[in-house]
């Protein structure tokens, strides 16, 4: 038995106490892989954003609201984890200041100063050999439809040298949503695995078997 660790769904990012900024994931993705895990008998964790979708019986979930939330639960998690698979759409930036209460509307324009949020796979991915694991992390690209599919596997292929990423999951913005999608599993290897457009859960199915496959492989080697 492995222990996976998904984070899922989107992050909010509040202006004030009412309005804030996210983006329209509804952690289908995220909850197909939980399914995924539990059904090859892995032990499952779920950091999961603010969705109505919840996983199966049996998961392990910790909601949270913000990324520094998602941050600080999922760093928890991973000292434990086998493997990562981080599929969360983590906003990319916070307000830098939240105002109290809900001001009231004003007249004209108004200017809201944002700061990054934390890369949480890039952070966790650079800590993957920490105590002497040989963890697995695969992170999610999502790119836009109109620069198409081999724009969006380049742009993914960046992410695993930049992030230090064991593979990634490359699918265009209309997945959001969709019960359906396709995707492309691009290794650190250099082999791009298309999977072809289908429900998510079976999609899941093969991301899953192939971290695990790649964690188990690497724990072989380590131990000989």
């Amino acid at each position: 038995m492995v222990s996976i660790l998904i984070t899922a769904g989107p992050t909010r990012e509040y202006l004030d106490d009412v309005r804030f900024l996210s983006n329209a994931s509804s952690g289908r993705m995220g909850c197909a892989l939980a399914e995924a895990a539990m059904a090859a008998g892995h032990q499952v964790t779920v950091i999961l954003g603010p969705v109505e979708r919840m996983p199966p019986v049996g998961v392990r979930v910790v909601s949270v609201t913000s990324a520094v939330q998602m941050q600080a639960a999922a760093s928890d998690v991973f000292a434990t984890s086998d493997v990562l698979i981080a599929a969360a759409a983590v906003s990319d930036w916070r307000p830098l200041m939240r105002e109290p209460g809900k001001p009231a509307r004003e007249p004209g324009n108004i200017s809201v100063e944002f700061t990054p949020n934390p890369d949480i796979v890039a952070g966790l991915a650079a800590n993957k050999s920490e105590g002497g694991r040989n963890r697995v992390v695969y992170g999610f690209a999502l790119e836009s439809v109109s620069a198409g599919m081999p724009a969006a596997i380049a742009r993914g292929k960046r992410k695993i040298v930049n992030k230090q990423l064991d593979a990634v999951v490359v699918n265009l913005h209309d997945t959001i949503g969709s019960q359906q999608a396709e995707f492309v599993l691009c290794h650190a290897d250099g082999l791009d695995q298309p999977l072809e457009r289908s429900d998510k859960r079976r999609a899941a199915d093969l991301i899953v078997s192939s971290a695990v496959e790649l964690w188990q492989q690497r724990n072989i080697e380590h131990n000989l």
